[in-house]
């Protein structure tokens, strides 16, 4: 320390801290899209930033699923675009066309490469000038000189192969060089967003079993939830079959971070003005981020209406009383469905994760596992600035202290019912301390699901006695 003869003040911040609450609701969005970066992980808030991955088109799932996690009101998507517009696209040649009334369209949506010629191929027209082509692939006449009404063109572009698209171009790899690609580029959404994704998805690709066990894997180092769809056109009794090893489909999983989606759902699709099935997990993933943003992380997203929903790809039998209603009996079983009644519209319906039924603790309940992942890793970030701090009583105070006051300020939210954190001698021996260790114990009760209401009916003959009494 330097010489001094003299006063100085040293200032010494004392006591407990505030927790600032993580993110809850995080999309990592997987997937491919036919524009935007690839291999890069991109935060998208609205939608008009998903505009940057281009239009909805036939085999590329990011712009879709975009369009329907926003339709729910969810407001952060962590997108991981693979597709590569050399290795995954096929070369479509002189593909023949006739101009009616001005325009035509391509067979196959162009990705890139597009070049339109006249009947003899000698000919390139100017796009922008003699025609137009838009994403879709609708091309329109602009220099009816240079392409007459009625006349045949000849289209040479490039489409999408979905077929090239592989496990290993999904799951990503780490290079030696600190090249991410994949899933693996979430890993490096922290550093660059402060948050990392809660609510993992790759639409279509999860009946997958390597994609679903590197989601599941990616759920458990996040502290997330991944979402898992039953492939396309699945009944109920294969969809419940599939719990079990003899099962057909991916379903066969006790892992607790796993959200299992059933059936697929349908909305309109702009490119074949139509309405098409599309994964469950997308609006599901978009619908449990809304309700963190307006309701709480700790309310469950069941008996919660979808938006920008038309239908559902198989119908599934509910009501309110019965036991052997499809969505019961899938809930039965740990699979998450959709709800739909006279009035009540599409509703996601179902609390537990894929650990259940095969465990029955509190933490099967999807909210109370999100609920306690919320307040550990709150507590985690906000104990930073007790790190390296000397160890004394002072210090022990100041972290125990922080932690209940938190806790406090929970319980009056609701989001949780009890909680307290104290420091145990016991799990402190001198060995531990000596070693620069301290160990709390945080004790959380978050509130649990209203999943049944049972009303006993009474009908008592002794109530007639108000009769005699008048």
């Amino acid at each position: 320390m330097a010489f001094l003869h003299g006063v100085e003040t040293q200032s010494i911040n004392k006591g407990p801290v505030p927790v600032t609450v993580v993110r809850s609701g995080v999309i990592g969005l997987l997937g491919i899209s036919p524009k935007g970066s690839v291999n890069t992980p991109i935060l998208v808030t609205s939608a008009q930033e998903a505009a940057q991955f281009g239009s909805q088109l036939p085999g590329f799932n990011i712009p879709k699923a975009l369009a329907d996690i926003f339709a729910q009101g969810a407001g952060a998507v962590i997108v991981v675009n693979v597709f590569n517009d050399t290795s995954d696209v096929l070369t479509v040649t002189a593909e023949t066309h006739v101009i009616t009334a001005g325009k035509t369209k391509t067979t196959y949506p162009p990705v890139k490469d597009f070049v339109l010629k006249d009947s003899a191929g000698t000919i390139t027209f100017v796009k922008d000038t003699d025609y137009t082509v838009d994403d879709f692939g609708n091309i329109v006449v602009l220099n009816f000189t240079a392409i007459p009404e009625a006349s045949t063109v000849k289209a040479d572009y490039k489409r999408l192969d979905t077929t090239a698209i592989d496990n290993a171009q999904l799951i990503g790899t780490i290079s030696g060089s600190d090249v991410y690609t994949g899933a693996q580029c979430w890993d490096l959404a922290y550093n660059l967003f402060g948050m990392r994704p809660k609510l993992l998805m790759a639409p279509g690709y999860t009946s997958i079993t390597a994609i679903r066990n590197e989601l599941q894997s990616k759920a458990d180092k996040y502290r997330g939830f991944c979402l898992i769809d039953a492939p396309a056109a699945t009944t109920v009794a294969v969809a419940i079959a599939g719990r079990g090893p003899a099962g057909a489909i991916n379903f066969f999983t006790s892992h607790k971070r796993t959200i299992l989606c059933y059936p697929y759902m349908k909305a309109f699709d702009t490119y074949s003005n139509a309405d098409e099935i599309r994964p469950m997990s997308q609006f599901a993933g978009g619908l449990i981020a809304n309700n963190d943003n307006v309701n709480g992380y700790w309310f469950s997203p069941s008996n919660k209406e979808f938006k920008g929903v038309t239908g559902v790809e198989r119908t599934i039998s509910w009501a309110l009383n019965d036991t052997n209603s499809n969505a019961n009996k899938l809930n039965e079983v740990g699979i998450c469905t959709v709800a739909s009644g006279f009035g009540t519209g599409y509703r996601f319906w179902g609390n537990r994760s894929a650990l259940y039924p095969s465990a029955t603790t509190m933490d099967n309940f999807i909210a109370v596992l999100r609920t306690a992942d919320v307040v550990d890793e709150s507590v985690e970030q906000a104990c930073l600035q007790f790190i390296d701090l000397p160890i004394n009583n002072g210090l022990i105070d100041s972290i125990q202290e922080t932690v209940n006051s938190f806790i406090r300020t929970l319980v009056g939210r609701g989001a949780l019912v009890d909680g307290n954190c104290y420091f145990d001698p016991a799990d402190n021996p001198p060995v531990e301390i000596a070693a620069g260790h301290l160990t709390f114990t945080n004790s959380l009760a978050p509130p649990i699901p209203g999943e049944r209401i049972t009303f006993k009916s009474v009908l008592d003959v002794n109530l007639l006695k108000t009769l005699i009494a008048q």
